[in-house]
């Protein structure tokens, strides 16, 4: 990505654009072609296109994205997610596969990266740790965004990875439950009813006020637009928030795990 980023850089200053220039000209936002020249977020094979045509690369962007190491791809469903959460002013998060990728401690990301199948190299895996933990920046940033996460106790209660893993990510858990603008509530294994039994889901807030929805599976994820199917998601998590246990119950708990009290 560094490599792509800096050529971008490069055939920018060549074509006489400074960094505002280009992003009027191909109408992306700075901070995103910002972070593309950092090597911070990958070019995508649109842009990369769009951007040659502007600059009259003919075609070295579009050229140099198809062949970046596989190490450095990542799903353009993935990057466009990713895309949307950095930016996001608000997100609500229900999980009942592993800890939520905002809250993940390094060793926990790690383990989440070494029992994919098929298996990932280690220079894979670590690539995908750093990028997962980068991601975090957002809860520490001057304006947090308000993030609401749901997350299934029986995550809590498995051994994935081993103890000292697990109570490490329990106790990351809790002191992330303390960051302003975070909202930590645990579905609980005694609750009788469950209001998304179709899986995990996301719905982000965009700066201009756009509702997106979000989901995984097996072998894809999908990112929702429709306002009636992501009214749908906001319903759910809404009934979810009350099938939880609120904040405080939440806290007692992560510190009953943790055999604090």
């Amino acid at each position: 990505m560094r490599l792509v980023g800096a050529l971008v850089g490069t055939f920018r200053r060549a074509a006489g654009y400074t960094q505002r220039g280009l992003s009027e000209e191909v109408g992306m936002e700075l901070d995103t072609l910002a972070s593309i020249e950092q090597g911070r977020r990958a070019l995508k094979p649109d842009w990369a296109r769009i951007i040659d045509d502007v600059l009259e690369t003919k075609g070295a962007l579009t050229t140099a994205v198809a062949h970046m190491p596989e190490v450095d791809l990542i799903p353009a469903w993935a990057e466009e997610y990713m895309d949307l959460e950095e930016v996001a002013v608000a997100i609500q998060w229900y999980e009942n596969q592993a800890i939520p990728g905002l809250l993940q401690t390094r060793a926990y990301a790690l383990e989440t990266f070494r029992n994919k199948v098929p298996a990932m190299s280690e220079e894979e895996i670590e690539s995908m740790t750093a990028r997962r933990l980068a991601r975090q920046e957002i809860l520490h940033r001057k304006q947090p965004p308000n993030i609401s996460f749901v997350i299934a106790e029986w995550i809590l209660r498995c051994d994935f990875g081993g103890q000292e893993i697990r109570r490490e990510a329990i106790r990351h858990l809790r002191a992330c439950a303390e960051l302003p603008g975070i909202t930590i509530q645990i579905l609980p294994l005694s609750q009788a009813r469950h209001a998304a039994l179709d899986g995990p889901f996301t719905v982000l807030e965009t700066p201009d006020h756009q509702l997106v929805g979000y989901t995984e599976s097996q072998r894809g994820s999908h990112l929702i637009t429709d306002p009636t199917e992501v009214s749908i998601l906001m319903q759910r998590y809404a009934m979810l928030r009350t099938q939880a246990l609120d904040v405080d119950e939440t806290r007692s708990l992560l510190d009953r795990l943790l055999g604090e009290r």
